[in-house]
């Protein structure tokens, strides 16, 4: 009997454990139990919450400096909701892939002709 109940009340811990943290209703140290969200990060969060609640997860990135793609991706799957929701990566607010384009060289164009080449590439 003891067991059953040791068992049950260690289910149930773990169960607040994972608990959902929503950050329109959360206190600071709630929102410090989120790994990742530090005393810094946390009041930056209840600073921009004085000005109305989150209306997603978009909001929240956009108001609160330090919360951006991936920062939002481990808050979610650490127990971090806004609104009640997770957070579910769209196109729009998938971070962009790099637009750069780098030009590489191959070894023949890269190097000038000597007057070998140039008299076995005329025969």
């Amino acid at each position: 009997m003891i067991k059953f109940i040791a068992s049950t009340l260690l289910t149930l811990a773990c169960g607040l454990a994972f608990a959902a943290v929503d950050v329109n209703k959360a206190s600071q140290a709630e929102l410090e139990s989120v790994k990742g969200i530090g005393p810094g990060l946390s009041t930056k969060i209840l600073a921009a919450r004085q000005t109305g609640p989150f209306a997603d997860w978009n909001d929240l990135q956009t108001r609160v400096k330090g919360v951006g793609h991936g920062n939002a991706v481990k808050f979610s799957a650490d127990g971090l909701t806004v609104a009640g929701a997770a957070y579910a990566a769209t196109a729009s607010a998938a971070k962009p892939a790099s637009t750069k384009t780098r030009a590489v060289k191959t070894p023949e164009a890269s190097k000038p002709a000597g007057p070998k080449a140039q008299a076995a590439a005329s025969k």
